[in-house]
């Protein structure tokens, strides 16, 4: 009877997770559909799913349409920077707040992360077009941090609340500096979290549209802007539209894929805690 139970909660469990994922997946093959197929191919009706014979021309259209390889060391630039500035003073912050129990700092926190980034765009922009930075890299990347600190303070604040207190009050009963309990204690502990927090940020980093469509130039686009540049006035090009839009996803999938132990270990060893 027992084992009656567990394989009819595994059908159940299984089932349920196969509604959510077919979505996102009948979505995704279907872009890889249309970015393998002519344009004719693609108008027709009833569609064909399979393309006969699959064509790469809307792969060389995006780099024919678009300075392709400029957006995509902008992107690069963009996230990578953001990412290690959130880490560089979102560990500690969440460290400290974790300590200090610091609730309603962890409260702003939690507001800060579920606000839409779009709220801080209009002041944001006056401020840089007062400045004179509109058009470069640099109100890219402090705009992603709108987004990317609060990721790491939060997952961060959950490992360190986790962590034994004793480890951290023996090497200060030793002589440590509290600054030296971090380093030496707390942050080898919680090298799960920052990895989790790592991912978490450059993917939404990486992802983000409306920053970069606002605040960039003409030479400092990243790639989701590419990919809107694909829209013309004319008509919607779904082949090349679909092509761009994998060439984007496909970083950020396959670091997904290759870090997902890294991501389940980190969340379920109390990363998100209290989220």
């Amino acid at each position: 009877m027992r084992k009656l139970k567990r394989f009819a909660w595994n059908i159940s469990f299984g089932f349920g997770v196969l509604m959510l994922v077919a979505p996102a997946i009948s979505v995704f093959l279907w872009m890889l559909s249309l970015s393998l197929k002519t344009e004719l191919d693609n108008t027709d009706f009833p569609p064909v799913f399979i393309p006969n014979p699959p064509v790469l021309d809307n792969f060389i259209a995006v780099f024919e349409r678009n300075d392709f390889v400029k957006y995509a060391i902008n992107s690069v630039i963009v996230s990578f920077t953001a990412t290690g500035l959130a880490i560089l003073f979102g560990v500690p912050a969440g460290y400290g707040i974790a300590k200090m129990r610091a609730t309603n700092a962890a409260v702003v926190i939690l507001i800060a992360r579920i606000t839409p980034g779009l709220s801080y765009l209009i002041p944001l922009f006056l401020l840089f077009q007062w400045i004179g930075l509109t058009g470069t890299l640099a109100p890219i990347i402090v705009t992603h941090l709108v987004i990317t600190v609060p990721i790491v303070v939060w997952i961060m604040i959950g490992f360190f609340e986790g962590l034994p207190a004793e480890l951290e009050e023996a090497a200060l009963v030793d002589g440590a500096t509290i600054w030296q309990a971090f380093r030496h204690v707390a942050m080898p502990l919680a090298r799960p979290g920052i990895t989790v927090a790592t991912i978490l940020a450059f993917i939404f980093s990486w992802n983000n549209f409306i920053f970069a469509m606002v605040l960039a130039g003409r030479e400092t686009r990243t790639l989701p802007v590419a990919v809107n540049n694909m829209l013309t006035f004319e008509q919607i090009s779904w082949g090349p539209l679909s092509a761009a839009a994998l060439l984007v996803t496909a970083p950020v999938l396959l670091l997904t894929l290759l870090a997902q132990k890294q991501i389940v270990a980190g969340l379920t060893a109390g990363g998100v805690k209290g989220g």
